[in-house]
């Protein structure tokens, strides 16, 4: 049996850096992709671009804005995911406080403020202590950021505040499934993790510790095992059936 791809569906404001530690590792053994998110300003389009660009069966490991496309996905094409990883992220719909927020944001960055956005507002919500002060992750965020654009900013908070709620959709997947939190998440906390794996009926908890809401970044060792391990025992479940 051949080895299936995996495609990577990064989260707001963030490209394919974001999983550049776990692509590296994984990609000396199977085919990488990466999903654009950049272009669509509902995260229906965003899956459809998804699974339109994406083979015929695939692993869907996606992070925050990733992972709820990810639902998206699972909802529109169960049939061709193998297996899904869900990192730092939440099945249920913004708030009326959080979309206040996230105009709040829209209309600085509309103004010139992105990067005073990413790194006033974003940045310290992100990261865990540990993170706080390496300059190297902070240096990502903001190029990731500044690559990207004012544009999609407004594009991705804009279907983040449309988006469906998924918590149905929960009990619905079927297929063997990572879930991976942070203890120091502030903006996807552990106990919206545990309840997505009290619902997912083949699915694998891991929280993190000293670690925020980018864990691929923060934590690129940890994450990268727990990715290769989760698709290693899926493919050989495959195998088996």
């Amino acid at each position: 049996m051949s080895r299936l791809p995996i495609v990577f569906a990064p989260g707001l404001m963030c490209d394919a850096r974001l999983f550049e530690k776990q692509a590296a590792a994984i990609g000396a053994e199977r085919p990488v992709l990466h999903a654009d998110l950049s272009r669509d300003d509902t995260i229906e389009a965003m899956a459809a671009r998804l699974v339109d660009a994406a083979p015929d069966k695939f692993y869907l490991a996606g992070l925050s804005m990733g992972a709820i496309v990810a639902f998206e996905v699972w909802r529109l094409a169960r049939n061709r995911v193998a297996g899904l990883a869900l990192l730092n992220t939440t099945p249920f719909s913004d708030s009326p406080a959080r979309r206040e927020v996230r105009q709040s944001q829209i209309t600085r960055v509309r103004g010139g403020d992105l990067a005073a956005v990413v790194m006033e507002e974003l940045k310290p919500n992100y990261l865990g202590s540990r993170s706080k002060s390496d300059q190297q992750v902070l240096n990502e965020i903001a190029a990731m950021a500044d690559h990207l654009g004012a544009d999609v900013f407004e594009r991705q908070s804009c279907a983040l505040m449309r988006r469906q709620d998924s918590a149905d959709t929960l009990t619905e997947i079927d297929c063997p499934t990572l879930i991976v939190a942070g203890d120091e998440d502030e903006v996807c906390p552990p106990e919206l993790h545990e309840i997505m794996a009290s619902a997912i009926v083949r699915s694998a908890l891991h929280i993190l510790r000293d670690c925020g809401h980018l864990s691929t970044m923060e934590a690129p060792d940890r994450v990268t095992t727990l990715l290769k391990h989760h698709i290693d025992l899926t493919e050989t479940g495959l195998q088996k059936s």
